[in-house]
C-alpha cells in the first residue's frame, strides 16, 4: 500500500505534465493560426504571382523553364512594409542584373570556386554602378551564385543570358501588378493591425503607472518605464505599415476609397509619437516619486487611468473610421482630474504636466486642430487654494 502511493503520485505528476504540454501546444497552435490569418493575403499574393509569372513566361514568351520569373515575382512581394514599390523595383533589377552578368560570364569562363567569386564580385559591382542600394546589391550577388550553381556547361548557355534576364523582369512586373491591381492588401487593415497593439500597450503602460503610484511599488514603476521605452519598436512598425498603406492606396485602383479612413491614422501618427514620449517622461517621474516617497494627491492615479481609457477609446474609434468624439471627452476628463490634483509636490506636478501634454498630443491625434485643443484645455484650470 505504501509502495502504491509514490507510484500514484508519479502518475498524477505525469498526467499533469502531459496536460501542461497539451495546453501549451493548443495555445501555440492557436497563435500559429492567428498569425496565418494575418499573413494569408501576402501568402496568396506570392503564390498567385509565382503561378502567373510562370504562365506569362511560358505561354506568351515561350520559355520552357522560366523559374527565375517565379523567383523574381515572389521576391518582389517579399520586401518589408514601407517604401514597398521602390524597394520591389530595386530588388527586381538587382536580380535581373545579377542574372545577366553571371550568365554572360559563365558562358565564357565556366563554373567553379574561383568563377563564383569573380561572378559575385562583378555582379555586385554592376549593381552598385546601376545606383542600387543594399537590397539590389545583395540580390544581384545571390542571383549570380544561383546561375553559376545551376549552369550545366559553359558552352550550352549561348541563348540563356537574355532569356533569364527577361524572365526576371517578367516575374518582377507580375509581382508588382499582383500587389497593385489583382490582390492588393487593404491599407486600413495594415494600419489598424499595427496601431491597435501600439495603443493597447500605451494604455497598459498608463494603467501600470497608476497602479505603481497607488501601491508605491518601485519595481512596478520601473517595469512601467521599461514598457514605455519598448513602445518605440511598435511605433516604427506603425510608421512602416502606414507607408505601405499609403503606397497601396495610391497605386491600387480598388483601394483608393480607403484613403479617407487611412488618412486618420496618417494624421495621427506623429501626435501619437509625441504622446508616447510624454508618457515615457511620466513613467520616469513616477519611478522617482515612488523611490523618494514623495507626496502626491489621491486624484493623480485616477487621472492617469482615465488617460489610458481614453487611449483605448481612441483606438476603437480610429479602427471604425468614426470621429473620435468619445476619446476627446475622455482626454479632457483626464486633464480635469489631473489638474484638480495639483499640489506642492514637485514630481506630482511634473506628472500632471505630462498628463496635460500627452492629452494635448492625443487630442491632435483625435483630429482636433491646434487652436481647438488649446481652447479645450485652457478652460481646465487648477482649483483655487
Amino acid at each position: 500500500m505504501l509502495a502504491r502511493r509514490p507510484l500514484t503520485a508519479l502518475f498524477r505528476r505525469g498526467e499533469s505534465a502531459l496536460g501542461d504540454v497539451a495546453g501549451r501546444s493548443r495555445e501555440s497552435l492557436g497563435v500559429g493560426f492567428r498569425r496565418l490569418g494575418h499573413t494569408l493575403v501576402p501568402l496568396v499574393q506570392s503564390a498567385a504571382a509565382a503561378a502567373i509569372a510562370w504562365l506569362v513566361a511560358t505561354g506568351l514568351i515561350g520559355h520552357s523553364q522560366p523559374f527565375f520569373a517565379s523567383i523574381a515575382a515572389v521576391l518582389s512581394l517579399g520586401v518589408s512594409l514601407g517604401q514597398r514599390l521602390r524597394r520591389s523595383v530595386e530588388l527586381v533589377f538587382g536580380v535581373a542584373i545579377g542574372i545577366l552578368v553571371a550568365d554572360l560570364l559563365v558562358a565564357v569562363i565556366g563554373r567553379g570556386w574561383w568563377q563564383i567569386g569573380l561572378v559575385v564580385l562583378l555582379a555586385m559591382a554592376a549593381a552598385v554602378l546601376a545606383g542600387g542600394g543594399a537590397v539590389l546589391v545583395n540580390q544581384g550577388a545571390g542571383s549570380a551564385i544561383l546561375i553559376v550553381a545551376l549552369a550545366p556547361t559553359a558552352g550550352s548557355l549561348a541563348s540563356a543570358p537574355w532569356s533569364r534576364f527577361v524572365d526576371a523582369l517578367v516575374g518582377g512586373v507580375v509581382g508588382l501588378l499582383v500587389n497593385a491591381v489583382l490582390l492588393p492588401m487593404n491599407p486600413v487593415v495594415l494600419a489598424r493591425r499595427s496601431a491597435n497593439p501600439l495603443l493597447d500597450e500605451l494604455a497598459g503602460v498608463l494603467d501600470e503607472i497608476a497602479a505603481a503610484l497607488e501601491a508605491r511599488d518601485v519595481d512596478r514603476a520601473d517595469e512601467a518605464l521599461q514598457r514605455a521605452r519598448a513602445i518605440e519598436s511598435a511605433l516604427t512598425e506603425f510608421r512602416e505599415a502606414l507607408g505601405a498603406g499609403r503606397e497601396i492606396a495610391r497605386i491600387a485602383p480598388f483601394r483608393r476609397r480607403s484613403r479617407g479612413h487611412l488618412m486618420q491614422y496618417v494624421d495621427a501618427v506623429d501626435h501619437i509619437d509625441h504622446a508616447v514620449r510624454n508618457v515615457r517622461v511620466l513613467a520616469r517621474r513616477a519611478v522617482v516619486a515612488v523611490q523618494r516617497d514623495e507626496a502626491f494627491g489621491p486624484g493623480l492615479p485616477p487621472a492617469i487611468r482615465r488617460l489610458g481609457e481614453a487611449v483605448r477609446t481612441l483606438r476603437n474609434e480610429l479602427g471604425k473610421g468614426a470621429e473620435p468624439r468619445a476619446a476627446r471627452q475622455g482626454l479632457v476628463d483626464a486633464v480635469e482630474l489631473a489638474t484638480a490634483a495639483v499640489g506642492p509636490g514637485f514630481s506630482a506636478n511634473v506628472m500632471i504636466a505630462q498628463i496635460r501634454s500627452a492629452a494635448h498630443d492625443l487630442l491632435r491625434a483625435a483630429g482636433l486642430e491646434l487652436a481647438d485643443v488649446d481652447r479645450a484645455l485652457r478652460r481646465v484650470v487648477p482649483p483655487a487654494r
